[in-house]
């Protein structure tokens, strides 16, 4: 296909579209079986499309399915340019595209700069020595015959980030030891990654969603940290491996390219910061074009710190002329309903926070079963479990997250890799296709809604007074939407149009932990 016809097959006229979509994230192992072996896999993502058009996302944003080993779920990437056998094959990736343009979805797929798998040609090519070394961190030990670590730092998945090779040299793992860093100093680096944007985007791919996007230059000399725990993904502290302002000599490369390609193809930046204001340095107009809202997703249920970061987010993002991103779960925390207090309390408020971050001004990522109101499984048998940050580190891990959608009450899955607790079958897609007061049909609606409704196309929001420990936010010239934190009922005088609601509104009185949206209401 030409990049002229490529063009026009794909999703309705590009408007700047990422400034308010609603982005699904597809964990590909775990969203839809196409093949029967229990692992999901490209084609059952294609045969799900029509569930997530007629949901009313915008965007789907796929996990990686490239070649690996699996040290770490597709995070350790062999091959930046095929398909893993597990998940299906390039063919079925090149028809999961078309057919999600046919069905109006945009689709973003991970790229992963960072590191690579130790099972990389490259790698490969670097245990041997000379030259192809340069392309990942080697450095000498310490002590008097280098059987120390050259520095300090400290593995995210716990333990030293180092690892020693035969020859006595150690190379920089920030992640598994099965995934080298890259040398970003190194030229091939910047050409090979080049190539392999490119290469997805003449695959007709909207974007990318950029892997540990903060990561991939490190401090000169490689300084130590000086104290022990500070090896997080997200976190307050200045780090030496992490937010280093070269990475945003990169970003600007992967912009133009992005910008050289038609129909607003973007980035999103998987970026963790240690204040908003460095956060909103990955999304200057020459950056990416979106990062992911981390201080948000980690604020506790409570009406004036969600106010307080809903605040700080906005303005910061306003600075550099982004949009903010809301995000609730992902694959990687433990699923909002039961960070919320679990049980029909969390389920109560993730209905709320649901209609809370589709009101805001921004782009809003929806991670899959979600819209179910799924739980975090954290009774999984030992024997199944198979995080490896979680085999690294009892006290974590990210299994429970990450089990299978439940479509059908019988699950639909046969013997899926992670075993689907029979308690979901009443949470399954087929429980909740046709209920109205399902969580599958509130967001239905309220994605409906916010498609429809041109005040929530408007990027200004106005707070509102409210009583206590509820939140009262205006968009446009005639939206309102009311959020009860309280754990009890609050009585509303409010004349207008009720559109949506998380819970039952009687007489006016808002429901401890819900939400409602309103049309031209008196307030």
């Amino acid at each position: 296909m030409t990049e002229l016809a490529e063009d026009a097959a794909r999703p309705a006229t590009a408007t700047r579209w990422w400034r308010d979509a609603v982005i699904y994230q597809v964990y590909v192992r775990s969203f839809a079986d196409g093949d029967g072996d229990g692992v999901g896999d490209l084609p059952g993502v294609r045969s799900r499309l029509p569930y997530l058009a007629e949901l009313g996302v915008d965007a789907i944003w796929l996990t990686p399915f490239y070649p690996s080993p699996m040290a770490d779920f597709g995070y350790d990437v062999a091959d930046y340019r095929d398909v893993d056998p597990l998940f299906g094959t390039l063919a079925d990736a090149r028809e999961l595209i078309a057919d999600a343009h046919a069905h109006d979805l945009r689709v973003l797929v991970d790229v992963v700069p960072n590191h690579t798998s130790d099972q990389h040609p490259w790698f490969a090519q670097a245990l041997r020595g000379g030259p192809d070394r340069d392309r990942y961190i080697f450095r000498d030990g310490r002590g008097a015959n280098g059987e120390l670590p050259p520095n300090d730092w400290e593995s995210i998945f716990g333990g030293p980030a180092w690892t020693r090779v035969e020859d006595g040299q150690w190379y920089l793992h920030l992640f598994a030891p099965e995934q080298p860093d890259l040398n970003w100093e190194h030229p091939e680096v910047h050409a090979e990654f080049a190539d392999v944007l490119r290469f997805w985007l003449d695959l007709g791919v909207d974007g990318f969603r950029v892997d540990v996007a903060h990561g991939m230059v490190k401090a000169p000399g490689l300084p130590d940290v000086g104290r022990t725990g500070q090896a997080k993904m997200i976190g307050t502290a200045v780090v030496p491996f992490f937010d280093q302002d070269g990475v945003h000599d990169i970003h600007r490369a992967w912009r133009r390219i992005l910008d050289s390609y038609p129909g607003e193809r973007i980035g999103v930046a998987e970026a963790w910061a240690p204040t908003a204001e460095r956060l909103a340095h990955y999304v200057r107009p020459d950056e990416l074009h979106q990062a992911f809202n981390f201080h948000f997703l980690n604020t506790p249920w409570d009406a004036s710190r969600l106010r307080e970061v809903i605040d700080e987010s906005l303005h910061t993002a306003a600075l550099v002329g982004a949009p903010s991103t809301w995000v609730l779960s992902n694959h990687d925390v433990k699923r909002h309903v039961t960070r919320y207090g679990g049980g029909e309390r969390g389920l109560r408020r993730a209905r709320a926070a649901a209609l809370l971050v589709l009101a805001l001004p921004g782009s809003v990522y929806v991670y899959q079963g979600e819209e179910l109101g799924l739980p975090e499984v954290l009774d999984l048998p030992e024997e199944c479990l198979r995080d490896p940050q979680r085999l690294r580190d009892p006290d974590s891990g990210r299994d429970g997250c990450r089990v299978p959608i439940p479509w059908t009450r019988e699950s639909g899955w046969r013997v899926p890799w992670l075993p689907i607790p029979m308690e979901w079958a009443e949470l399954s897609v087929e429980a909740q296709q046709d209920d109205p007061g399902s969580t599958l049909e509130l967001y239905r609606r309220a994605l409906r809604l916010r498609r429809e409704l041109p005040e929530l196309g408007d990027g200004t929001l106005a707070w509102l007074d409210a009583p206590y420990g509820m939140l009262a936010l205006a968009r446009g010239d005639g939206f309102t939407c009311a959020v009860n934190l309280n754990d009890h009922e609050v009585e509303l005088r409010v004349e207008g149009e009720l559109l949506l609601a998380s819970a039952p509104l009687i007489n006016g009185v808002l429901p401890p932990d819900s939400a409602a949206w309103w049309r031209r209401p008196s307030w």
